[in-house]
């Protein structure tokens, strides 16, 4: 078995991990919608919406400090994807040298060619635009929410209705946790670069990470 091809089977399987670990989340929210906390969040956000929209004004207020916190929440996270993303440019330029001196620890005979090296961190760069733009679309959808929020019910009808502002809303949270799923995919293809047993050794623990950060504390009762 060549090197290359150590390299190749590790991110196949840590690929289907972490496929099959989704297609498990999926079923298990399909018969129990509470399983997960994304589901129970999706709720929270419409029902919010729709009682901030009812208060007749007396909650605005909170609802734009609310809406605030969590911009200034993604876009600290997009400022940190832009710092992983020059960080990441960084260490392309020396390929050659680190493809030797990081794998100091690669028992699984991992390739040290600067090209596969460079493949790596492509796949690492992919990650970390994808969580940039996640981020960055959340404060997008949020600045329009945040003036859709405020509107009287007279006004609050159609695209405007309370259901449709908080179908933005959780478009926004959909895309923040796609940023934050990014953030820690990156953690898998960031100790590939140390070689492939690494690589599959770690996703592994994120997938038993993520079991217990997707689960709802209503799932403990089911």
């Amino acid at each position: 078995m060549g090197v290359i091809d150590v390299d190749v089977m590790a991110l196949c399987a840590s690929g289907v991990l972490l496929m099959a670990y989704y297609v498990y989340l999926m079923m298990r929210v399909r018969r129990n919608p509470d399983f997960s906390v994304h589901s129970v969040n999706h709720r929270a956000r419409a029902l919010w919406v729709k009682d901030v929209m009812a208060s007749g004004g007396k909650k605005d207020v909170m609802a734009v400090q609310t809406l605030r916190n969590f911009g200034m929440t993604a876009t600290f996270k997009a400022s940190s994807s832009i710092l992983l993303i020059l960080g990441t440019l960084t260490l392309s330029g020396q390929a050659e040298s680190l493809a030797r001196t990081w794998h100091v620890l690669d028992f699984a005979g991992g390739s040290r060619a600067a090209e596969w090296w460079v493949i790596k961190i492509i796949c690492l760069l992919t990650v970390l635009l994808v969580a940039f733009f996640a981020f960055a679309m959340s404060l997008r959808l949020l600045n329009h929410v945040v003036f859709m929020v405020n509107l009287s019910q007279t006004d609050a009808q159609g695209s405007l209705s309370p259901e449709r502002v908080g179908q933005r809303l959780n478009s926004a949270g959909v895309f923040y946790t796609l940023g934050m799923r990014a953030f820690f995919v990156a953690v898998p293809l960031t100790f590939w670069l140390f070689g492939p047993l690494f690589l599959f050794l770690s996703t592994l623990g994120l997938i038993v990470a993520l079991y217990h950060l997707d689960r709802s504390p209503l799932a403990e009762n089911n």
